[in-house]
């Protein structure tokens, strides 16, 4: 149906061509909840010494982050069947206001437990923009490029983490050893002190809150595509949930690529997660500020091999990148976990150079396996729930550490890293069919021609 916003929506959802700015909204989204997952890597530093805590109860702060992923994943798809994208993500950008507006009741209170609950409200609201935006930036324009448009999305994921990594090392760090100074202390004077550094992480939130008020109003008033596939007479196609599921469960490429989405988030949350601990137990001089360095280059590392993923993948197969890449990731993991020098912390850092292309290439994938496009909503938030996995596998790798060490602990990531190799090894078969059917067609039209 043409319409005068200038663009046509086909039925199966997708557009004949990209609206810009609808698209820009929609790709800063990207940023925002890498923002908010990059300062957890902050607060997990700042709470392991203010609360005394294990290397397993910190990992809880990713439990609570990505538990809230995976609780509100389908209730935030029948939203967004219900209603639209649109308002999945302005649900979703409210939500994560009210979860960064509780940070400041939390400092106050002091206690572990509301600043879990205050990010457990956070990942609804980013929850709801990640079912929405992961499927609705694929569908911003002609189907050919959906993948094309994800990975350009997905590249402001980096962004996000640079933004916050920089928001915390330069708001909430200070040059000490915040362990150390607070070791010096009495009792008394310790708690002070960590009520004061509970403060400090308030500092980022203010800013993340005033831009997520100035999103909610620019969406609020921007006219979007509804990306809903549709009959010929124009009307919404949809199913219902109990068929989508049945339809899913029967998928065993789809079921295979949603854990090899949970495995991914393993590596990556826990590679980034423990990667500043790891510094600062091999090496106790080293303060706050300095080790969040470390993040900044795993950032920027990030960002480096995900437009180097964007080139490779150009020219080359994805499975065969994606399978070079999770194994040299593993090699590396392995050295992170067995070299005993800073060498291993670098190795670390190096490892997010591989990271890149793995969650939007699997995301695509997958979801491309769902032909029956009235299961798309549902199916895209089955892959986000595999986002537990940065819940799950980091709070292992937690009491890994602490029964052994933080350094061999990361053997966890090495592992899941190689169970990511064997899935895209496992579908190259598929990428095999593919070309030969393309191949057949063409030597069908040259006959017929």
């Amino acid at each position: 149906m043409k319409k005068k916003t200038g663009w046509i929506e086909q039925p199966d959802g997708y557009l004949n061509i990209t609206p810009i700015l609808q698209f820009v909204l929609v790709t800063i989204l990207f940023a925002m909840w890498a923002i908010a997952a990059s300062l957890n890597d902050i607060l997990i530093t700042q709470f392991k010494s203010v609360f005394q805590l294990s290397d397993f109860a910190t990992a809880f702060v990713q439990s609570a982050f990505y538990g809230g992923y995976f609780v509100i994943a389908i209730p935030a798809s029948l939203f967004i069947k219900k209603s639209s994208y649109k308002l999945g993500i302005i649900a979703g950008l409210i939500f994560f206001s009210i979860g960064c507006f509780l940070f400041f009741p939390a400092s106050r209170l002091a206690t572990y437990e509301v600043f879990l609950f205050a990010i457990f409200v956070e990942a609804i609201g980013l929850s709801f923009l990640e079912t929405s935006a992961d499927t609705y930036s694929s569908l911003l324009g002609p189907r050919r490029l959906a993948t094309v448009r994800l990975n350009i999305s997905q590249t402001f994921n980096a962004v996000g983490d640079i933004i916050g990594i920089l928001l915390g090392k330069y708001l909430v760090f200070t040059d000490a050893n915040l362990k150390t100074e607070m070791a010096k202390m009495s009792h008394i004077a310790a708690l002070n002190y960590g009520h004061q550094v509970l403060q400090r992480t308030l500092r980022p939130y203010i800013f993340v809150l005033l831009v997520l008020l100035a999103l909610i109003i620019v969406f609020a008033f921007t006219k979007f595509p509804s990306g809903k596939t549709r009959k010929k007479t124009g009307e919404i196609v949809s199913a219902k949930f109990s068929e989508t599921m049945k339809y899913l469960s029967h998928n065993k490429r789809y079921l295979k690529g949603v854990a090899a989405q949970f495995f991914y988030m393993g590596v990556q949350t826990g590679v980034w997660s423990f990667t500043m601990r790891l510094a600062l137990d091999m090496f106790p001089k080293f303060n706050e500020m300095y080790v969040a360095n470390f993040m900044l280059y795993s950032y920027i590392c990030f960002f480096i091999g995900r437009f180097l993923a964007s080139y490779l993948l150009s020219k080359f197969r994805e499975t065969v990148i994606l399978t070079v890449y999770a194994l040299i990731g593993t090699i590396m993991l392995l050295g992170t976990t067995f070299i005993p020098n800073i060498f291993a912390i670098y190795l670390a850092v190096g490892v997010s150079l591989l990271l890149g292309p793995c969650w939007p290439t699997i995301y695509a994938r997958t979801l491309e396996t769902v032909t029956d496009k009235r299961h798309t909503e549902t199916a895209g938030a089955v892959i986000v729930m595999a986002i537990v996995g940065g819940a799950v596998l980091p709070a292992i790798q937690g009491l890994i550490s602490d029964a052994t060490s933080m350094q061999f602990s990361f053997i966890a990531t090495a592992i899941e890293f190689a169970l990511v190799a064997w899935y895209f090894i496992s579908e190259m078969k598929y990428d095999t069919k593919a070309a030969e059917n393309e191949e057949s067609q063409i030597t069908a039209l040259n006959e017929n021609a």
